[in-house]
């Protein structure tokens, strides 16, 4: 990673699972519109973190056999490569392609910034961590993030949060998780 002219940034989003996290855990409910994140945001926060151009790949469940064909225009408008996978009754098609994309990476330069909470990528981050030269990282809600992350973190791991580093939301998530007193701002709680 040491030439910038050829430095990258691969960020591959688990849509289903970041969109998940946040219904279920965060608002009890399905996003709105206007509850979801702002992936252009994401990008743009991948591309000023580490200093470099960003791949952006969008991972999708296509197995019903229909396209969302609006939310690829807004996808490819951001510069975002939709994937949409498709596959049998009970096959994880996404987690699949991120895993096999991440051993992809792993054979080639370039930075990898994962979108998931999703233990089932830790091997794939573990093997990538490997790689003295290369920064990895994961982004998400930290208090869901799978407790595998934790341990990789000694490996060089680092974590961002979705809404408090990467500014992906257009306001306050009513999320309850432990904050350091060090930056503990009550503010936004009045």
């Amino acid at each position: 990673m040491s030439n910038p002219g050829t430095a990258v940034t691969y960020l591959l989003i688990d849509g289903e699972n970041i969109d998940s996290t946040l219904g279920q855990q965060i608002l009890d409910h399905r996003p709105n519109p206007d509850e979801r994140p702002r992936w252009e945001r994401l990008r743009q926060f991948a591309e000023e973190t580490w200093g470099q151009a960003v791949t952006a790949l969008f991972f999708l469940n296509a197995s019903s056999g229909a396209l969302p064909t609006p939310f690829i225009r807004a996808l490819q408008s951001m510069d975002y490569r939709p994937i949409p996978l498709s596959g049998g009754p009970g096959q994880k098609v996404v987690d699949i392609g991120i895993q096999r994309t991440l051993d992809a990476i792993g054979k080639r330069r370039g930075d990898v910034l994962l979108a998931s909470h999703d233990g089932d990528f830790l091997p794939h981050i573990g093997r990538l961590l490997r790689d003295d030269d290369r920064r990895v990282g994961v982004v998400g809600f930290p208090e869901f993030f799978n407790a595998g992350f934790d341990h990789l973190v000694g490996d060089g791991l680092e974590r961002f949060d979705l809404e408090l580093d990467a500014g992906c939301f257009t306001s306050v998530l009513p999320r309850v998780r432990i904050l350091p007193i060090d930056t503990f701002d009550p503010e936004p709680f009045l």
